[in-house]
């Protein structure tokens, strides 16, 4: 296998962000040279000084410049669109409330959002929270989750699931073992909830469980450091976490994906070459794989970006795995899972609603936030 062929295998495993509305010669290098199985979209990625049907066309262009690029015709073509505060898209792409006040119409509000998203030519959805709204100050979940309660929450999560599921949108559940105890942003410095495993069953992992059971084909992990059950590593980089209590004790067979590797919870873990999380003589990205992540978010998005990062971690890649530190069969396996995942994708492409869809949507999204 040829360095170019190398480069190739770690994009089977990688989700980028691009750099605005149209494609900078470093994008167009970075998708030729990884050709990234997945692209995530920000606000920046939007005109958002400009018409609905001008908005909509630069971004059709950008999405088929991304798979010229990348010669894919099968991408996974993410984005965060919970409601509330995370919406990237511009009007008039409806801004539901967040999942709080989504409760009793979860399920119409998410086959409303499919619609909308596969409008874009999105195909995977970076919802539903599976946090629970149990710590009132918790600077970074609080509303995004559903509800305050282990049983209400995985309830809702899965309504919401179901809609995103019958209306052809791939879900993602979010973050794993649970995020929503936290009291500071993971985007900021590592969190760390001092938690058994037994108080994760008895709460966090309830609305996870209850949505692997219903079939849910993704999940994300939580930049959080348990250390009652990984004293050194944080959920993304632990197989106590990850392979024992997600893949074995609750069964989940999809694939697993890491929270964006840009969050300075985790960042400088990943930005520099030889100093991996514990300091054992293994790279971080070899430990991520070991620990049962599948796939990587390198967003570009944050301060601790740059795309000489996303390079030294494809080069990490590589040399973990011509070294042995991460096996060929880890990896082979994982790509089985995407490439699952990538046949369940349609490949949508960007197309206007029509006026009537777009007001019932906005319609129903008033109701929501009033109570209705």
């Amino acid at each position: 296998m040829t360095p170019l062929q190398k480069f190739h295998s770690f994009g089977n495993h990688v989700i980028i962000g691009v750099s605005g509305t149209v494609l900078n010669d470093e994008d167009k290098r970075i998708l030729s040279k990884l050709k990234p199985v997945g692209i995530i979209f920000f606000a920046k990625n939007f005109r958002q000084d400009t018409h609905y049907e001008d908005w909509l066309d630069t971004f059709k262009q950008l999405t088929e410049q991304i798979r010229e690029y990348t010669e894919r015709k099968s991408m996974l073509m993410s984005i965060d669109h919970e409601g509330g505060r995370v919406v990237r898209t511009p009007s008039p792409i409806t801004r539901f409330p967040y999942a709080f006040l989504q409760s009793k119409a979860a399920t119409k509000i998410a086959k409303a959002t499919a619609l909308e998203l596969k409008s874009l030519g999105i195909n995977l959805s970076w919802a539903p929270v599976a946090d629970i709204f149990s710590n009132p100050n918790n600077p970074i979940i609080g509303p995004r989750a559903f509800n305050t309660t282990p049983e209400t929450a995985a309830k809702s999560a899965c309504k919401y699931f179901i809609g995103l599921k019958e209306s052809e949108i791939i879900a993602c559940a979010k973050h794993f073992p649970g995020h929503g105890d936290t009291s500071t942003d993971s985007h900021l410095e590592l969190p760390v909830l001092d938690l058994s495993l037994e108080q994760l069953r008895n709460r966090e992992l309830i609305p996870f469980q209850a949505l692997i059971e219903a079939g849910i084909p993704t999940i994300m992990t939580a930049h959080i450091l348990f250390p009652q059950i990984d004293k050194n590593l944080p959920a993304t980089l632990s197989q106590n976490i990850l392979r024992q209590t997600l893949r074995e004790e609750l069964g989940f067979e999809g694939v697993v994906v890491s929270d964006d590797l840009d969050m300075k919870a985790v960042s400088d873990m990943y930005a520099n070459k030889n100093i991996s999380a514990n300091n054992a003589n293994i790279s971080t990205v070899a430990q991520t794989f070991n620990a049962g992540c599948d796939l990587l978010i390198i967003s570009g998005n944050l301060p601790a970006s740059s795309p000489e990062k996303i390079y030294g971690i494809a080069e990490d890649f590589v040399t973990s795995l011509e070294n042995g530190s991460l096996s060929e069969t880890v990896i082979a396996a994982a790509k089985t899972r995407i490439d699952k995942l990538l046949a369940i994708a349609p490949q949508y492409s960007p197309h206007i609603l029509d006026r009537n869809t777009l007001l019932q949507h906005a319609e129903l999204a008033i109701s929501c936030a009033y109570g209705g």
